[in-house]
């Protein structure tokens, strides 16, 4: 007597077709689970079978195998313990064998509760693709009802009400409103001068631009890179889902699913913590935690090195490769990266109040930290000073709804291209308008100061958003201007 049950694994963020299938034959009485089970999973024979005997079914007196298949991927979590009951349940003949063509997820109590786990939006997208109901906890339905493709999601409290919605006897629970804390964002108005950071800020929004700022301590570099979230773009359709998944795929739940993601790892974080890894399937790091938002670096050069140069890939190609023993995931990593650093290890390098205090060598030795290359992976790097006591005491700031306007003119001429500014390949950028001396004065800055190929590339990507901000369809020699001054070279 054989059944199954399809469920879902994350490998990554991508949602995979789990195949829960179960064997009844002959012998003694006892369960076996394979197909690359962790701990928890194994651990369902002593919750599925109190489950099945609290909701009034007796477990099968012969012996059980449960396969979860594909076999060759590892599986993890209490989140199969639904389906193993139902699948169990059909083979042993308790209940008809159609019950079991469902997509089910949901750890179980041992009175046959059914307790809430990640993965059911990557369950829904599975279920809308195969066009059946998708049976989920109340708390993992609301997430995937709001932020699904439209797939037949029914919240399920119990193993038993869960057997009569796939008997389609009942609809099944009232799916809750999905719950999202409010999320506090930091905002433009609230800070005091810096004016020129204020514009690097809205180019940095309008393209999509990585940006390094430089200072002494308390300038407000960390409060500025807060900002960002606030007038980025509202996330929509595909990014919604493909963010939440990313988030899912580490055990993480948005807290606004349409806010701009904001990670802010520590210095010490680890190799994995920041690109991804672990045992087993590999989770995503902070790296593809922070896809179609922000990673903020505070205190660049306080970074080991390895881990500034293993970020060179993630921020060039939009997505890292994250190999173990036996998987190999992709994870997207289209984030924008706004790093903070001090001039110096104490801070106050070329500040106009207090005297730095550290020897040539120790300086030299923190800046020589930050590499050439992932320098010249910063669009735009502003110097952010001392802020003077006239504009502490002056008037706020214009807030970050208002720049958010003029952000989000920018970003729908740019989706007529197709794409966002700092996305652009050398192709596309060739294909725009450009004025006269453009050419040359781009000739005049790579002579001058060493611009690079890369550079060369970087600086029209800004002077695109600067013209895009501006709206003007021809990209003229103030633009570029403009773009050479926020790389140091004028």
């Amino acid at each position: 007597m054989l059944s199954h049950v399809t469920s879902v694994v994350l490998v990554g963020s991508e949602p995979r077709r789990v195949d829960v299938e179960a064997f009844i034959g002959g012998g003694k009485p006892k369960i076996h689970i394979v197909g690359l089970p962790d701990t928890a999973v194994r651990e369902a024979r002593q919750r599925v079978t109190a489950a099945l005997k609290a909701s009034g079914w007796s477990f099968p007196n012969r012996p059980v195998i449960v396969n979860l298949a594909p076999a060759d991927v590892p599986k993890g979590g209490s989140a199969y313990d639904l389906p193993i009951a139902i699948a169990v349940l059909a083979a042993a003949r308790l209940i008809p064998a159609h019950a079991a063509r469902v997509v089910a997820l949901g750890e179980l109590a041992l009175d046959g509760r059914v307790r809430a786990v990640r993965g059911g939006l990557g369950a829904a997208r599975i279920a809308g693709e195969l066009d059946v109901p998708c049976l989920l906890p109340p708390d993992s339905a609301a997430e995937a009802d709001a932020l699904g493709d439209g797939a037949h999601v029914c919240a399920v409290r119990s193993l038993g009400e869960a057997v009569a919605v796939a008997l389609g006897e009942q609809p099944g629970a009232p799916i809750p409103e999905l719950r999202t804390p409010e999320t506090v964002v930091a905002d433009l108005a609230e800070v005091r001068g810096q004016a020129l950071v204020r514009r690097a800020l809205e180019i940095v929004a309008a393209g999509g631009h990585h940006i390094l700022m430089t200072g002494p301590p308390g300038g407000g570099k960390t409060m500025m890179a807060r900002c960002l979230p606030g007038i980025l773009p509202r996330l929509t359709g595909a990014d919604v889902v493909e963010t939440a998944l990313t988030w899912a795929a580490a055990g993480l739940a948005r807290p606004d699913p349409s806010l701009a993601p904001f990670r802010s790892p520590h210095h010490s974080a680890s190799l994995a913590a920041l690109i991804g890894g672990g045992s087993g399937i590999p989770v995503p790091g902070e790296a593809a935690l922070a896809h179609n938002g922000v990673l903020f670096l505070d205190e660049l050069g306080e970074f080991p090195v390895h881990l500034l140069d293993a970020l060179r890939q993630p921020m060039e190609e939009g997505s890292v490769v994250v190999a173990r023993k036996g998987a190999s995931v992709r994870f997207a990593t289209a984030f924008q990266l706004v790093a903070a650093t001090n001039p110096c290890p104490c801070g106050f390098e070329g500040d106009a109040i207090k005297q730095c205090e550290c020897s040539p060598q120790e300086v030299s030795r923190y800046k020589r930290r930050l590499s050439g290359p992932l320098l010249d992976r910063f669009d735009i790097v502003v110097p952010v000073p001392r802020v003077e006591s006239a504009a502490m005491a002056g008037a706020p700031g214009e807030a970050s709804v208002d720049v958010a306007q003029r952000v989000a003119a920018a970003r729908k001429r740019q989706q007529v291209r197709g794409m966002a500014n700092a996305r652009m390949r050398r192709r596309h950028l060739d294909r725009l308008h450009w004025d006269d001396g453009v050419l040359q004065m781009l000739e005049r800055a790579m002579r001058r100061s060493a611009l690079t190929a890369r550079g060369w590339d970087r600086v029209r990507r800004v002077a695109s958003t600067i013209a895009d901000l501006a709206e003007s369809e021809v990209i003229l020699e103030s633009h570029i201007a403009e773009a050479l001054a926020f790389r140091g070279q004028q």
